[in-house]
């Protein structure tokens, strides 16, 4: 208390005259009114600058965000198109290739045991069944039904779905399912138990089925157990696709599945 008395007193003057001031300033503003105008417009000026001021560095940072949001999908999507590149050069003694086509999701769904998505591409844009369906992070599905403007995909998160997979450093193969439990988890089944096995490794589609090309990412491994019999791995793969976030995808085609699906008839 006796510090502040101090202080008072011993500014007491510039405190008289700061008081003294904004007094005379409001009696002049109340009692002209040109002059309260003038300082009306002098305060609105000086606001609206300092929120031009902080609004342009928040449109500066969101634009900076959004670019860089925009070259990681890019650069994505670059990498997406060499690993396919890539594929198609290894298959091509097999004379497999592959055709992309872009759709967006109009429909999706992910909290049942059984989901579906839609996509606005169907027999109109030549989609047929059995095609694969991926972003730039990984695979999302394979197409089931096909009407002339739509195209409805089994998700990966549908208890029906068995996709070929394999981990990417051993090629050890097995059947992608899903429990229907956590939208973030799928469960890769049929590894032998004298597979080493590491959390992290990265789980890829095998290209032992007409449907994905070879070594299209899923996700990674997040943990794994014995089944029951002791002989074979059950282990849980975080996908590497939000599958709550989707809605811009890629149609996989190999142009030569109908060769191959005759050769897997005779």
């Amino acid at each position: 208390m006796r510090q502040l008395l101090n202080f008072f007193l011993k500014f007491r003057t510039s405190i008289l005259f700061l008081i003294l001031f904004n007094i005379s300033l409001a009696l002049t503003v109340n009692v002209h009114d040109y002059h309260k105008s003038k300082l009306l417009n002098l305060t609105s000026a000086v606001t609206g600058s300092i929120h031009e001021f902080f609004s342009d560095i928040s449109n500066y940072f969101n634009l900076k965000n959004e670019n860089r949001v925009l070259l990681l999908e890019n650069n994505r999507l670059k990498e997406l198109e060499f690993n396919i590149k890539k594929t198609e050069y290894k298959l091509s003694k097999g004379n497999e290739k592959y055709k992309l086509t872009t759709a967006t999701l109009i429909k999706n769904s992910y909290s049942l045991t059984k989901n579906y998505l839609i996509i606005n591409k169907g027999s109109d844009n030549l989609i047929n069944e059995d095609l694969g369906v991926i972003t730039s992070n990984g695979i999302v599905g394979v197409i089931d039904k096909v009407s002339n403007k739509y195209s409805r995909i089994i998700s990966v998160l549908n208890t029906m779905s068995k996709i070929n997979a394999k981990l990417k450093k051993s090629n050890h193969f097995g059947t992608l399912e899903w429990n229907g439990n956590n939208s973030n988890i799928v469960q890769l089944h049929d590894i032998q138990a004298l597979v080493e096995l590491t959390i992290g490794d990265t789980i890829v589609t095998s290209g032992y089925s007409s449907i994905f090309p070879k070594n299209i990412p899923i996700g990674s491994i997040k943990s794994f157990k014995l089944n029951d019999t002791k002989d074979l791995f059950v282990i849980d793969i975080k996908l590497f696709n939000d599958m709550t976030n989707l809605e811009h995808v890629h149609i996989i085609e190999n142009i030569n599945i109908k060769e191959i699906e005759n050769l897997n008839n005779e």
